[in-house]
């Protein structure tokens, strides 16, 4: 059943690689049911509220993605717009509360749901260039390793160089070192699951180091109290008007459908999905990040996204909607094993070793990048420099959206083009100029 509904043959998988790879996905995202919880408590969100919302979010978009999309992309609230949320939006505004906030979350997600329904986001992918699309893998896959040296403390903060070289012989970085090795080294001899399998030992040595504890496994979870945290759906569109939250609506909108859209481009071409310039389903695939941000909101979370931890599974063989239905199936037991999902995802030296070797992989794209031509290159180049130093997906499309055209124009070649290029390069440098990001 799973073979013929999933493809798997199709695809060249089998259910037990999916499975490894949800697993593994999981592993690598799961601490984005703590940290989404802290992030927006701090803007006076209850945790239990955020932690429920969170992977009832997760589950709603995650599942989205695998039975209508058939792809190995988790959608979970996005890191980056939960800080934007709390000390952007709640945070300057003294007259705006954290339910209003939720209901402009809603509105952009209503809207994103009605662009996902039209064939706008699609013609938009089949619309950004190639080499901005390697360019946006290969800038993703840097991100991502550099979150991995950072979580651990491999890389430190640094008053001139902004980064520098950490303690080696602390704790966490020489048990992410060890993961490294020990992951590398089960890749090398080309062990089936290697990174799934360096997570499970590193963890070991963790536990056994005293790093990894436990303070229990099991609690209950709170369901949500109410449908809708803002009161209701036309209360939170007049909220919108006003208290004038046009341009956080805007920034929502804009951040959450290139971070998508970018880790969708960047997860698919790494799994050889994409075929001639386009992804398979991807309207389906567009919608789970839209409908998930509208439950979400009225839960209580963030805007979703897709997210670039997905490669992790990719890395090791998914290439299916099996792989997300893992995951969906992972975090319905993760609200009942909260204590132990903590302890885990509190422990970054277990997950990092895979996201700076994914990171590696996903490079692979540099290759293909046209770099003997400037008007190509080097919007490429300036993605991928920009999301790791901004730690930002959209940010670094923002800039590339904004140079390609300009350099195109530049050499007499704009009829090459496509106008919602030049649309995108508009709002984004409008939103970089006068919005708050």
């Amino acid at each position: 059943m799973f073979s013929s509904f999933f493809k798997l043959k199709e695809r060249g998988t089998t259910a037990k690689q999916e499975v490894i790879a949800g697993i593994t996905t999981f592993l690598t995202m799961v601490y984005i049911v703590v940290v989404n919880p802290i992030v927006l408590h701090s803007a006076g969100v209850p945790f239990n509220t955020v932690f429920m919302a969170t992977i009832i979010a997760t589950v709603v978009g995650t599942l989205w993605m695998a039975l209508f999309a058939n792809l190995p992309i988790a959608i979970a609230p996005g890191m980056g717009l939960n800080a934007y949320f709390a000390f952007s939006v709640v945070g300057t505004h003294t007259n705006i509360s954290y339910q209003t906030a939720f209901g402009a979350v809603f509105v952009a997600g209503i809207i994103f749901v009605i662009l996902s329904l039209t064939p706008f986001r699609e013609k938009l992918i089949e619309a950004i260039p190639a080499n901005l699309k390697y360019g946006i893998t290969a800038g993703i896959g840097l991100f991502i390793a550099f979150i991995g040296m950072r979580m651990t403390g491999i890389i430190t903060a640094h008053k001139e160089n902004l980064v520098a070289l950490g303690d080696l012989h602390s704790p966490s970085v020489m048990l992410a070192l060890a993961g490294l090795a020990i992951t590398l080294i089960l890749m090398a001899l080309n062990v089936n699951g290697a990174l799934f399998f360096g997570m499970i030992i590193t963890g070991i040595i963790a536990y056994f180091t005293h790093q990894l504890k436990f303070n229990g496994f099991m609690s209950v979870p709170a369901m949500p109290k109410e449908l809708f945290i803002f009161g209701n759906p036309l209360t939170a569109f007049a909220d919108v008007f006003q208290y004038g939250l046009f341009a956080v609506v805007f920034s929502f909108l804009l951040v959450t459908i290139f971070d998508t859209t970018g880790t969708m481009v960047g997860v698919a071409e790494q799994a050889g999905l994409m075929k001639n310039n386009k992804m398979p389903k991807a309207r389906e695939a567009l919608l789970a990040d839209s409908v998930a941000t509208t439950v979400g909101a009225a839960l209580g979370t963030s805007p979703t996204s897709a997210y670039i931890e997905s490669t992790s599974g990719v890395a090791v063989g998914g290439r299916t909607g099996l792989t997300s239905v893992t995951v969906a199936v992972l975090f319905i037991i993760a609200a009942f094993f909260s204590p132990l999902v903590s302890a885990i995802s509190g422990l970054s030296a277990i997950t990092a070793p895979t996201l700076i070797i994914v990171g590696s992989l996903m490079l692979g794209a540099l290759g293909k990048i046209k770099w003997e031509q400037l008007d190509e290159a080097f919007p490429a180049f300036i993605i991928i420099l920009t999301m790791p130093l901004t730690s930002s997906i959209a940010t670094g499309i923002a800039f590339g959206f904004i140079s390609y055209p300009l350099l195109k124009i530049a050499r007499g070649k704009w009829r090459e083009v496509p106008f919602l290029v030049y649309l995108f390069a508009v709002l984004f440098f409008y939103q970089l100029a006068f919005l708050p990001h």
